[in-house]
């Protein structure tokens, strides 16, 4: 673990955050070096958290539990919140696709992170109905450098990259 949470990694600074995708250690220690505030991880995220310093986002989906011990922040659907233990020293980020699930994830859990997905608009669309105060992740299915001004002034926090060039 960091001794930074990523909440505080994404909050604080100037400008969005962007978190890279990272799959292994090598590529982990690109995003470091290349300036990234944190890295997202698909793959072993055991391996990732000995190679950087810097704040590890996980997938539930891909790392269950075993690689949650080794993140500092895990992303998770609402359907599996319940499955990642209340005893996890991870901050949770929960996964929202839609109006639906964005109304039922402030109901339910309240949360400082969300991780918005879709498309530039579909994102930019959720983000209007976001709580002031939270803390926003966009995993876009596009992602282009141009969005990064637009989403960062609609109030998104950072934005998860897959191409590490782009930093």
């Amino acid at each position: 673990m960091t001794d930074r949470p990523l909440s505080h990694a994404i909050a604080e600074g100037d400008g969005i955050s962007l978190v890279v995708l990272v799959s292994d250690a090598e590529t982990a220690r690109a995003a470091e070096a290349n300036g990234a505030e944190a890295v997202a991880v698909v793959g072993d995220v055991a391996a990732v958290r000995d190679a950087t310093t810097l704040p590890i986002l996980c997938f539930w989906v891909s790392a269950g539990a075993d690689g949650v011990r080794h993140a500092d922040a895990c992303v998770v659907r609402v359907s599996d919140a319940d499955q990642v233990g209340a005893g996890e020293s991870v901050e949770l980020a929960l996964w929202v696709d839609d109006e639906a699930q964005l109304e039922e994830v402030l109901e339910r859990f309240d949360p400082e992170l969300l991780l918005l997905n879709g498309t530039f608009e579909s994102v930019l669309d959720l983000l209007a109905d976001v709580p002031a105060g939270k803390l926003v992740i966009a995993e876009l299915r596009e992602t282009e450098e141009a969005f990064f001004e637009e989403l960062e002034r609609a109030g998104v926090d950072a934005v998860i990259v897959r191409d590490r060039e782009l930093l």
